[in-house]
Formats: structure tokens, sequence, C-alpha cells
């Protein structure tokens, strides 16, 4: 690639970039604040460190680099841009000059030799600029002074139990909050019993529930957080030490507050009454504890309360923390320290879907502005060659001697106002482009704040899981840690509240069937201690749960015994199935591998349940597991229900969406693959049979007009069938908010609700499990349709002749020259029509204007980046199909990440002009 003529371009690349960088770092010199000038220096070093990457000029794709990292230092404002710093980066961009012309003259070497310890000198002092980005570290904020545990202030009782409605619901939510710090606290402290920070957080906590009831006048809850504190305090004063049997106790009176605070106004005074006792010995109890005296009193404590087991319908839901700070003292507490940050407050399901309804409505409008812009660009052509014949007419009238005066004036006139229109058009046509992308903007930011609104943290859901574990393994006399990984994974707070049941039943299974007890574990060389992980993540626009013990696991053998004794399927059936589908038998109701029924579990409901729910929203669960080894349970769930990421496919002349997570494949079958046994089609995927099934009569649609070759094939499945639907064709993936359907339609077949297309048309989205039921219904009837067996015919039977190949166009958008012109001349090679944009906003006029089958696009260039290139791009009614490439010099996993999810087809780094990775790609996009 290191031919003469990039060289001569890459030199020409230098001097113009250098200049400009010298330029943009004179400015800033005079005027540190031009942040703009510190934008195009940056450019400038973008575009010549791609260039001397491109051919292989390490020198200097190295000092451009470190000159760009230090402006990126300088532009956070950790690195001030002082005039020696200045200077170094002027002397420097002289080095790259001269680095580009030893290149020209093939004297690199020798000049290397003779600049080395210049070059040396300034790419340490850049350095050294760098370094000192890294911000000098915080001083250590002073140790709040402790909490005086002393009862003997003068705080007067109020007048009365309740003071007002409004105080309760302080108290109530103080109490959700600071339980939720108390129960996690007292469960580390079981595994390191003198831990300052727990214990300081368990006071603080104790102390702010003993304000709140004071001021509500609960003085009940008073003496109880009073005594808890005043336990806290002696563990930290080393006087007693917080074991397990003792952690019980103040378990229990943690669920002693967690249940007055959700008793109502009106039931308060009696529920006091009927749970006095309880308070008084749970309160004796922990007196004696904090007096080390506890453990005869424990014993008659555990005697007469048996510590609850959490079950499912009582394990504490998502929660919103509305008043973080404490009502007591005034303080923030650390449980709410993160969400102190930004004020809480109460918006009903009902009104932020109908805010999702309309940020949805206001996107879509904005998309119906470019449709509008190209119209105008349409009316500007055509104005243009009326503007021609103008000029025409005009050269007749002056070349013709018969025309009289007052003619010619008058053509003279129209064409003056013709040229004024021209000016006005282009004029509002720059302003309606500017307009169009601020509108665009503003409702795709106001569309994923409005998302984000319906987001919760993961932890806000599973919060009480590890209590309940807690609990559950000192019922059976296990050791179990439960380990919740991606707390702060965002999820829809419908979906948190649905995974609630499904977790419990699986944690419980966890629990009493897949851990073993200590001795068990020991004996096969496993801690005694098991554990239990939950882990949540967004992997693929999905969000990702997994959650896994290290248990026993399940032993293939007695599953399958346990299908054929329940008489699932046959024995020979059985023994042929493999691992994979022996697991999707643990799911189906009523299905159990206990031997017994206990109060924990056995009755075969719990994975039914997980599976229920994850259908219910559009998702998938699947087990896994190794003998001796463990348990694995997968959940794959959309991110939200509000929007739903979707392939839309076109059926009969009709756009229907199928949500993404329920689709197994999407594939192309020739018709010579189709196969047919009695009488039904069929063609094998991964060495399976999967029959073929016309969407159009599932739905009851009129048969598409033409059938394509190859046929578009989406593969669905449930438990038991696979079926492959025919559709016309795909029309790409689509983000959709989803509109129910009006409520008096009932259940409508196959279809679960609508949405809006970016044109304001409705499409329908399917109910995938309802379309697997219709297709056995329809499959049991016999009627089945066969698909076109030789779509290469016409319904007369005349066989087409495929036409001549066409050209294939591609726009090559980047703001280097050397890049440019290296993509158009090894694409032309190929025989591709290359045309070229030299940034974002010059290729988007581009490709409204003219139609290509391909974009390849940089990322960093002026006036439009490549990523808002590809956004305006995806987000086009008729533009949005158009393949994207991405090459740039960035290697960053993130950047790829960023270039994908905003649509590109490929993420290519600007080495791949080395090999054949950009040739292969836009083949596999485009074709020869």
């Amino acid at each position: 690639m290191r031919d003469y003529s990039m060289l001569g371009l890459f030199c020409q690349e230098v001097e113009t970039q250098v200049k400009s960088l010298k330029q943009s770092l004179s400015i800033l010199k005079q005027q540190p604040s031009q942040e703009g000038e510190l934008d195009t220096a940056m450019r400038s070093l973008h575009a010549i460190a791609g260039s001397a990457q491109l051919i292989e000029i390490d020198v200097a794709a190295t000092l451009s680099e470190q000159m760009r990292v230090c402006l990126i230092a300088v532009q956070s404002g950790s690195t001030p841009l002082a005039d020696a710093l200045v200077d170094r980066l002027l002397h420097a961009g002289d080095l790259l000059i001269e680095i580009s012309a030893a290149t020209s003259d093939g004297t690199l070497e020798n000049w290397l030799s003779q600049h080395s310890e210049d070059l040396a000198q300034t790419q340490t002092a850049i350095a050294e600029g760098d370094k000192a980005a890294i911000p000098p570290a915080l001083p250590q904020r002073a140790t709040e002074p402790e909490h005086s545990i002393s009862s003997d202030h003068p705080k007067p009782n109020p007048p009365s139990l309740l003071l007002d409605s409004s105080m309760m619901e302080l108290f109530r939510l103080e109490v959700e909050a600071q339980a939720t710090l108390l129960n996690n606290g007292l469960l580390a402290l079981e595994s390191q019993s003198h831990s300052a920070q727990e214990l300081e957080a368990l006071m603080r906590a104790a102390h702010s529930v003993k304000g709140a009831a004071r001021i509500v006048g609960l003085d009940a809850a008073v003496q109880l957080a009073h005594v808890m504190e005043d336990c806290f305090v002696a563990a930290q004063a080393h006087t007693i030490t917080l074991n397990s049997d003792r952690a019980d106790v103040l378990l229990r009176g943690v669920d002693l507050l967690q249940s007055l605070s959700q008793v109502s106004d009106a039931d308060l005074p009696n529920w006091l009454t009927n749970h006095d006792s309880e308070f008084q010995t749970v309160r004796s109890t922990i007196e004696a504890i904090r007096n080390a005296e506890g453990t005869a009193a424990i014993q008659t404590l555990k005697a007469d309360f048996v510590p609850a087991l959490a079950p499912a319908e009582s394990t504490p839901t998502a929660h919103e923390p509305e008043n973080p700070l404490s009502p007591a003292s005034g303080e923030i507490s650390p449980a709410d320290a993160a969400a102190a940050q930004e004020r809480v407050v109460r918006v009903s399901a009902d009104n932020l879907n109908r805010m999702m309804g309309l940020a949805g409505e206001s996107l879509i409008e904005a998309n119906w502005l470019p449709p509008f812009a190209d119209s105008l660009m349409v009316l500007k052509s055509r104005q243009l060659e009326l503007s021609k014949n103008l000029e025409r007419l005009q050269q007749n009238a002056m070349l013709n001697p018969d025309l009289d005066q007052d003619s010619k004036s008058l053509i003279d006139a129209t064409r003056q106002r013709d040229q004024e229109c021209r000016d006005l058009l282009n004029d509002r046509l720059t302003e309606l482009e500017e307009f169009i992308r601020r509108s665009a903007n503003l409702s795709d930011r106001l569309y994923r704040e409005v998302i984000t609104s319906h987001m919760r943290p993961f932890m806000d859901g599973v919060q009480g899981f590890p209590r309940m574990v807690r609990d559950l393994a000192r019922t059976v006399n296990k050791q179990v840690k439960l380990e919740i990984v991606g707390k702060s994974t965002s999820v829809d707070r419908d979906i948190l509240k649905k995974l609630e049941a499904p977790l419990t039943h699986i944690l419980r299974n966890a629990v009493d069937h897949g851990i073993e007890l200590p001795e068990e574990r020991i004996a096969a060389g496993k801690p005694a201690e098991g554990t239990v992980r939950v882990e949540a993540m967004h992997r693929g626009g999905m969000l990702a749960i997994t959650i896994s013990d290290d248990g026993k696991g399940i032993t293939p053998i007695a599953l399958r015994q346990q299908i054929i004794n329940k008489q699932l399927a046959a024995p020979k059936v059985v023994a042929k199935l493999t691992d994979a589908e022996l697991m999707e038998f643990l799911f189906l109701p009523g299905f159990s591998m206990s031997k017994q029924v206990t109060e924990l579990s056995g009755r075969g409901v719990g994975l039914d349940i997980a599976q229920s729910m994850a259908q219910e929203v559009g998702g998938t669960v699947r087990a896994a597991s190794q003998v001796g080894k463990g348990s694995s349970f997968y959940f794959q769930l959309p991110l939200t229900l509000s929007v739903v990421r979707t392939l839309l496919v076109e059926i009969s002349g009709e756009a229907y969406a199928f949500p993404l997570a329920r689709i197994d494949q999407i594939i192309t079958v020739q018709p010579s693959e189709i196969s047919i046994v009695e009488n039904r089609q069929y063609f094998t995927l991964d060495g399976i049979n999967i029959g073929l099934i016309p969407v159009h009569q599932v739905l009851d649609l009129p048969p598409p007009a033409s059938s394509p070759s190859p046929l578009w094939v989406v593969v669905i499945s449930d438990q038991s069938n696979t079926y492959g639907l025919v559709i016309d064709r795909c029309l790409g993936e689509r983000e959709l908010v989803v509109r129910p359907l009006d409520a008096r339609l009932g259940k409508v077949p196959d279809i679960s609700a609508a949405a809006l297309m970016g044109d304001g048309s409705l499409v329908l989205i399917v109910d995938v499990s309802d379309l697997v039921r219709s297709t056995n219904a329809l499959l049991n009837s016999g009627s089945i349709a066969r698909v076109a067996e030789s779509s290469n015919k016409t319904p007369e039977g005349i066989i087409l002749n495929d036409s001549a190949p066409q050209e294939k166009r591609i726009l090559v958008v980047d703001d280097s020259i050397t890049v440019r012109e290296m993509e158009r001349k090894l694409l032309q090679n190929r025989g591709y029509v290359v045309e070229v944009a030299v940034d974002g906003m010059e290729g988007w006029n581009a490709i409204r204007s003219s139609p290509y089958d391909l974009v390849i696009s940089d990322i960093d260039m002026p006036r439009m980046n490549g990523i808002e290139l590809i956004k305006e791009i995806k987000r086009h009614p008729r533009l949005g199909s158009t393949p994207v490439i991405v090459v740039s010099y960035r290697d960053r996993e993130d950047d790829r990440i960023q270039g994908l999810e905003a649509g590109a087809n490929y993420y290519l780094t600007k080495s791949s002009f080395h090999d054949d990775t950009l040739i292969r790609a836009v083949v596999d996009l485009i074709g020869e």
C-alpha cells in the first residue's frame, strides 16, 4: 500500500492538518477559552494519526496520537494549557512536517537517527503534560461524629399517637429504607462479626428509625429501635459479639418494625394492642443480648417465635425511596447516600405509560420532517432545471433582433425573480435541515428519558432475597451464601415486579434441593458453605439474568426416570432425549424432582411460574445442570415492556412485527431444499426436520402475489414444537413503542399489541405463543397449504430470466483525503461505483439525493460525526435499510459497541486495508 501516490496524499494531509493545528494552537495561546479551536486541533491530529497508521508510518502515528491525548486532558480541564505546553505542541507539529518530508524523500531512517533526542524530549514533555491530567487524591472527609444514643434528650412526645397521615407516610418510607440496611448489615455481620463499617451503618439505621417513630408517637417502635441501637453500640465496643443466634433476634425486631410500617392508620391502634407482648419479648431479649446475658432469653424467644421463611408472596417488592433524609436527625443515611443525589417523586404507572406514548408519538412526528425536506430538495432540482430553461430563453432573446424591448425586459425580470426564489429556497432549506436535526435530537432525548424513568435498579427487586436465603438455610440446617451481581443493572419496573415470584421459587429450590448439607459438601471436597449466585446484565439488547448454585446438580438418569414415572413420554423417546431437552420437562406444571412435599418445595409449581412469566413478557428461560457441580437457570427478557425490539416482516403485502426474543432463527430456504413427507413440507436445519408453514394462512390473510426465491423463513418454537414460517420478505429490525390494544377488542387471535412506525403507519405485533397454538390447530385440521415449490415461475409457468446485474453504488464518507482515496481505489478495482463525501453533513445530503447500496463512514468528522450520520440514516423511513460499514482507527471495544448500537452492520479498523477484511464485508452486505 505504501506507493508513491499514497505517500503524496499523506504529505498533503500532514501539511494541511498541521497548518490548521498551528492556527488553532496560536488562537488558544491568546484565548484559552476557545473550545471550538481545541476541537479543531484534535480533529487535525486525528486525521494525521489515521493517515499515518494507514501507510504504516508509526513514528508519526505515535506522536500525533500523544498530542491528541494531551489535548483531551486539556479539554477535560485537568491539565492547564500553559504557554510552554503550547510551544511544545507547535514544535511537535514542525516535527510531523519534517517526518512527512523525510518519508516522501525516502530518508526517514536518517532523519530519525539525527533527531532522535529532540523527538524523545518532545514526546516526554507531552507525556508529562498528560500525566498532569491525573487529579491529586481527594482529602479524606472528616469522620462524622457518632450519634448520641442517650434517651435523655428533652424531646416531648406528641400530644396524640398519630400527628397526621403525611407524617405516618414519612415514617413508613423511613422504615422501608432503613429495614433494607438493617437486614443486609446483620447478614454481613454473621461472617464478619466486628466490622466497624457495618456496625456504624446499623447503629445509624436504628437511630433513624427511632427518630422517625418518636415524631409520630409510636412508643413501642421507639423503645425497640433504641435497644437495637444500644446493642449495636455494645458490639462496636466489643462488649458482645453478634453471632447467628443473636442476629435471629435482631432480625425478628426488624420484621416487627416492617410489619408495623405496613399497617394502615385506621388499624394501627388495634394492631399495637395485639402485638404489644411480642414487642416486649423481643425488646427484653435484645436488652439481655446487650448485657451479654442473652443465651437463655434467646432460647425462650426462639421457642415462641420461629424466624419467618419469607414466602414468595411476602418478599419485599421493588420500592422507591422517597425520603432519603432522616426525619429524626436531618442527616442522609448510608443506605440512601446514592439516592439522595436526586429527588424522587411519586408518578403513577398510568402517567408513565401515557408519557411513553406521547414521547413515541413525538419521535414519530419528528420523522415526518425528513420526507418533507426531501420533497423540497426535489423542488430545488426542478427549479434548477427551470432556471436553465430561462437562461437558454434569455440567450435566444439576445440573439433575436425581432424581439421587442418589453419582452426582453420581462425575461430579465423573470430571471431576477427566479434567482431570488432560488436564494430564498436555499436559505429555508438550510434552516429546515437544522430544525430537523434539533427536533430529531430533542424527540430522541425525550423518548430516552421517558424510557429511563420507567427503569429501576435490579437491586430494588431482590433486596429481600439475602435475608430469605439466610433464613431458609438456617431452617434446613445448611450454610448458604447469596451473591448478587449487577445490582445497578436497569430493569423495567413491571418486569422487576414480575421477576419476584419466579426468582423466589428458584432460590428456594436451590437452597432446599441444590445445596448439600455441610457434611456432604465436605465429603465431596467442597467448602461447607454453598454459594447461590444471581447475576443481571444487559446483553445484546436484552436483559440476561442467571441464577446458579454450586450444589449437587440434577442427575439425568433420575430426571429420565421421573419423566417416565409421570408418563410424560414413552421410555424409548425419553432414552433419545438430549440433556437440554430433558431440562425442558422441569418447566412443566406439576413436575418436581422432590421425593416429598415440604413446606419449602416439592409441589412442582415453581419452575412453571418461571416459564409462564418469561413467556408473558416475551422472553425465554432455560436450565442447565452438571452432576456434582450445580445447576443454572438463564432468563433472557426484554429490557422494557414499553419498547420491544422486533423483526419487521411483510406478509401478504402488510407489515407485521415479531419480538426478537421469541425468534429462534431467520434463514432462507431454496425450493430444492424442501421435502414432502405425508403431504407436509419440511426442510432440514442442523439435522432437525422443521415443518414449513405459510404464515398468511395462519393469520387468515390472502396469499401473496408471488413467492420469492429463495424463501424467507422465520423459525419459532415452544416447548415441544418448532415451525418455519414462510414470509414475503424481511424489512429489518426496529425498536417499537408498544401500544396496548383496546380492551373492548378482547383477545385478538395471534396479535399481542400494536405500534406506530416512523411514517405514522400502524404495525401489529405478533403473539408468538398464540401463533404456535393456531398453527397446531391448523395442522390438526389437515388443511395446511403448500408453499411455492418453484418460485422462479410466473403463474402461467413461464420461467423468468435473471436480469443483467446492475452496478453497485457505494458512498465513502471520510474527512481524510488519504483514507477516501484508499477506499475509493480498493472498491473501484473490484468493480463498484464509488462516490465520496468530505464529512458527515455532505454524506447525509448525498445519500438523500441519490440511491446508494452501501455507505462506508469514518467516526470523527466535522459538522456531523459518523455516529450521528448512521443514526440519521437508520431513522429515515426510506433509507433505514441501507447497510453501513464503519471504518475508523479507533479500536477500543467501547467504540465498536457504540458504532454497532447506532446501527452499523460492520465496525472495522483502518488496518483492514492491509488485508481483504473490508472487501469481504462489502461483498457480504451487497454482493459482488
